[in-house]
């Protein structure tokens, strides 16, 4: 995988107020994601994971330490890096060709540029037929495909997942797993996706982040190496999520060291599949 050091996250600390009181949301948290890599977070809820990702995506820039995307400083928000959400968020006014074309506004991609790039993504995420039904005419997957094709559309060079699934009963959400790591497997877009189901991100991940709540810290890292497509039922992957469940559990009752790498299935027991690719604290 080329260039480890595509996206960098290194000893972040996000603090909030909460009530006249300081609450330390992450500590000292440095990550290194590859360019291309597909890497899922999971954790309890509060552990920071949402947070790490709204200051990765650039929407939350209250933080100590350094976040770079290619070298360059995350500052803000910017059309290099897509966002979709727990839910669609999409506009119930317009349609959802246009809902999708609103990724594209700042775009400098022309007008018949940009219609056809919303006409390729509404075709990626299958949603072909129904470029001008109406938000309330969708199921919950559908719009979700359409939040997904938004954040797409302007070909980010990473895209950030923040629970896009979380809602979505199971045979939807097994399907537009799938669906996603095939746009993966096509686009080769780095993905960072957040997650509570350790099966999700074992499934799709190349690596999984384990994160210790309160305050939010990196515990372990997980690498899958499993070729793809992966099979759901198989014991090598259950084995993985065994690990990943086993490091989860943990978490509750011993303090957060920073992370130790995982092998995968089919590393050497001498070492980790991929080089230094974490730090924390």
């Amino acid at each position: 995988m080329c260039n480890p050091a595509h996206f960098q996250i290194r000893k972040v600390t996000r603090e909030f107020n909460v009530n006249g009181e300081k609450l330390t949301a992450l500590d000292a948290v440095s990550l290194d994601i590859a360019e291309g890599e597909f890497v899922t977070i999971v954790g309890a809820s509060g552990c920071g994971k949402s947070t790490l990702l709204r200051l990765g995506a650039g929407l939350d820039t209250t933080y100590s330490g350094r976040i770079s995307h290619e070298g360059k400083v995350v500052t803000g928000p910017s059309l290099d890096r897509g966002m979709v959400f727990q839910e669609p968020r999409l506009f119930p006014w317009l349609t959802v060709e246009r809902n999708v074309a609103l990724g594209l506004e700042n775009s400098k991609f022309t007008k018949s540029e940009k219609k056809r790039l919303v006409e390729e993504h509404l075709e990626l995420v299958g949603l072909a037929g129904f470029a001008r039904a109406y938000p309330h005419q969708l199921s919950g997957g559908m719009a979700q495909r359409a939040g997904i094709a938004r954040g797409l559309v302007n070909r980010p060079n990473v895209l950030f997942l923040d629970e896009p699934f979380g809602a979505l009963d199971a045979i939807t959400k097994a399907r537009l797993q799938d669906e996603l790591n095939d746009i993966w497997a096509r686009e080769r877009i780095t993905m960072v996706l957040v997650t509570h189901d350790v099966e999700e991100a074992v499934y799709l991940g190349d690596r999984v982040v384990v994160m210790s709540p309160r305050p939010g810290r990196i515990r372990d890292i997980v690498a899958v190496d499993l070729p793809r497509p992966r099979e759901r039922t198989s014991a090598a992957l259950a084995r993985v999520r065994t690990r990943v469940l086993e490091s989860l559990n943990s978490t509750e009752s011993k303090p957060s060291v920073g992370p130790r790498l995982v092998e995968g299935e089919r590393g050497s027991k001498s070492g980790p599949l991929r080089p230094a690719v974490a730090l924390a604290n």
